[in-house]
């Protein structure tokens, strides 16, 4: 499956400033599914409220997008600090060209792996 470092942000009830993180994603096999840290989020083709996924489970939007190249992943009005998995720091540090997170910007977390066959099945059951 498709691995690809992403920005993450919920939505749903926070405008700009909700939870957000850096991590790997995997895609499904159309390219319609992103999963991530426990969570299977589907797209919305455009469709959305202000995300462009939503959680199949609690039905919660996401904005699930590229890093920048200049790290302003966060939408100008937002605000708050930003997970980053710490498996990928690296990764991130070379794609943005920084030495170094800003701690007042980052925060270190381990990102939970997620059961893609638990959504598989989740949604098998609604069709």
């Amino acid at each position: 499956m498709k691995s690809e470092l992403k920005y993450i942000e919920l939505k749903s009830g926070y405008g700009d400033c909700g939870p957000a993180w850096i991590g790997m994603v995997t895609f499904s096999k159309s390219g319609k599914t992103v999963y991530f840290n426990g969570k299977a989020l589907k797209s919305l083709n455009g469709m959305g409220i202000s995300g462009n996924y939503y959680d199949i489970e609690t039905r919660e939007e996401y904005w699930v997008s590229g890093v920048k190249k200049d790290g302003s992943d966060r939408h100008w009005a937002g605000g708050g600090s930003i997970f980053i998995d710490k498996e990928v720091v690296d990764l991130y540090l070379s794609k943005v060209g920084f030495d170094s997170l800003d701690k007042n910007k980052y925060e270190l977390i381990d990102i939970l792996p997620t059961d893609k066959d638990k959504f598989t099945r989740l949604e098998n059951e609604r069709n």
